[in-house]
């Protein structure tokens, strides 16, 4: 009986590949999720962290959103535009804006990115006739000359221009070449395919690239991009269809993260394209050995767990229990692994340090981590935590250190902060909590409160000093490493109570109600509830500064 080779198991001489250019957006659609809303410094650290992921595009953001989105973008472009350090390519990010298809949007981006060396304005108009008859109430016509208007605007004022015919994925795609070859003619050099709603599968989509490429006046002048959501659980085989017919770039978020079931997800991307390459003919500037830190990195900032069996960065995504498994495992990894954990930032060691260890050998730790841009101060202020924690625990493994640098300093700015609580609870008596916090002046305030559970108790205790009306959506607690000593991560959810805190989406003009996230580690769980309760209240209160700060101006 003869066999056939497949072309992945046959040495085979190697062949050119083309340049897939990564765009991130992150900081853009992914922080459209609920509950994700980031402050400035936490969308400062995420770009400065892409640029050595070895992102190509970061759209960090929609400036005419906010004053606040604004900012962010312009100090991303000022501060993140020009690093080039452990980028492969040796040539800085580029920061791209989103832009509705008029002028007063196109020339927001503008204003917020243009200080970037290398800067992109990313402008869009609906094409589907859902869209058009629905939302945008205009007829196909007054489209494409809107269009038309929005692309030469924007390459007036700087020559990377993308375009992007929203809901591309059900829109008519004869009328699809018509509107792209006049985006193409009036200057774009980027042209996007979005399944905004995540309804096309692969051979559909990948059917869709190869037939735009081909049949779009000047469909070779451009780079071809997709941009896809996960609504059927279908983004990642969608956008490598894509790649394989033709795109050139794609518009992806760490952990998957965005609106609804999120986007597709740079890690899976990056990752089979590197562990398969000669399916895909392209080859990427990330440095994969950066995924985990990035991909936990949002997942703090951003207040979203990690699903365990999240394909790459997942807890589970090397992990293996299975007898079966396991025996294959211990005579050779390849029975049972595709990819190396090291390939994606993984340590191959599980005990790292313990109570004896000493500060040199935990700055160590933390450079092989990832960490090597720790002032001397942070370096202390975490290597104090690390030997309260050393002392509780036998051994501290690498997913304790990374959970204490987290806590530490992806939080935000501390407007109350917890001093410390004692709490007093059991099956026969009513669970009660005295906390202490700092208040914005400087001054300590106590108060106590009675609650059905010490996590309430705590909670209720909380909201009696800071009074900041709230209702908690979403409580979340696990554990970082295994054992009963295990590091306790607590990630909550709190929207404002009565109706406040509303926001207009600028896409839709939608009211919705804003979600503040919060994240909090301890070996204590009650300690890590309140730190993260804690965390969600000065994003709320950091919000409301904001809005009354832009209230002022505008008054003025």
């Amino acid at each position: 009986m003869s066999t056939i080779d497949r072309d992945d198991h046959v040495e085979q001489p190697p062949t050119p590949k083309e340049k897939l250019i990564i765009f991130d957006t992150t900081l853009r659609d992914g922080e459209q999720s609920p509950g994700a809303t980031l402050n400035m410094d936490e969308k400062l650290e995420i770009a400065r962290q892409l640029s050595r992921l070895g992102v190509d595009v970061c759209e960090a953001g929609f400036p005419i959103a906010s004053p606040g989105d604004f900012e962010a973008v312009r100090r991303i472009a000022a501060e993140v535009g020009p690093l080039t350090e452990g980028r492969k390519s040796g040539q800085p990010m580029t920061i791209a804006g989103l832009a509705r298809a008029n002028q007063a949007d196109i020339d927001r981006a503008y204003e917020a990115v243009k200080v970037a060396p290398r800067h992109r304005i990313h402008t869009f108009l609906a094409t589907s006739d859902i869209h058009l008859k629905h939302k945008l109430k205009i007829d196909r016509e007054e489209c494409v000359e809107q269009v038309i208007r929005a692309v030469t605007h924007a390459r007036s004022l700087c020559d990377d221009i993308e375009f992007s015919p929203e809901d591309a994925g059900r829109s008519d795609p004869q009328f699809l070449t018509v509107v792209l070859g006049e985006a193409i003619k009036a200057g774009a050099t980027t042209i996007n395919i979005p399944d905004t709603v995540g309804y096309t599968t692969p051979d559909e989509f990948g059917w869709l690239i190869n037939y735009l490429i081909a049949h779009t006046p000047g469909g070779d002048q451009v780079i071809w991009s997709t941009h896809c959501h996960n609504d059927l659980g279908l983004a990642t085989a969608n956008t490598l269809a894509g790649v394989r017919n033709g795109a050139r770039q794609v518009e992806v978020t760490l952990n998957g993260i965005g609106e609804r079931a999120g986007n597709t997800s740079l890690e899976e991307v990056v990752m089979a394209i590197h562990t398969r390459p000669q399916n895909f003919g392209v080859e990427t500037d990330i440095d994969t050995t950066q995924l985990i830190r990035t991909s936990r990195m949002v997942s703090a900032y951003t207040g979203m767990p990690i699903q365990p069996n999240k394909a790459i960065v997942g807890a589970n995504a090397f992990a293996h229990e299975a007898g079966i498994h396991q025996d294959g495992m211990l005579k050779h990894h390849t029975t049972y692994e595709i990819m190396r954990p090291e390939t994606v930032g993984l340590s191959a060691s599980a005990l790292v340090l313990g109570k004896h260890s000493g500060r040199h050998a935990f700055r160590i730790r933390l450079d092989e981590l990832g960490y090597s841009d720790l002032s001397d101060d942070a370096l202390n202020q975490a290597f104090a935590r690390f030997k309260r924690i050393a002392d509780k625990k036998k051994v501290v493994t690498d997913a304790d250190i990374e959970a204490i640098i987290t806590d530490e300093f992806y939080q935000p700015r501390e407007i109350w902060k917890l001093n410390n609580l004692h709490v007093s609870c059991g099956d026969q008596i009513s669970a009660t909590a005295t906390v202490s916090l700092t208040d914005p002046h400087g001054v300590e305030q106590i108060d106590a409160a009675i609650g059905t559970g010490p996590v309430d108790a705590v909670y209720k205790a909380i909201n009696r000093i800071v009074q900041v009306s709230n209702v908690l959506t979403e409580f979340v607690v696990q554990a970082v490493t295994e054992g009963i000593d295990a590091i306790g991560e607590v990630t909550i959810r709190i929207q404002p109570e009565n109706g406040q805190g509303f926001t207009t989406n600028p896409q839709t003009g939608a009211q919705i109600v804003r979600t503040y996230s919060g994240h909090g580690a301890s070996t204590d769980i009650i300690v890590a509830s309140a730190r993260a309760y804690m965390s969600a209240l000065n994003k709320m209160l950091s919000a409301r500064e904001e809005t009354s700060s832009t209230i002022q101006q505008k008054a003025s």
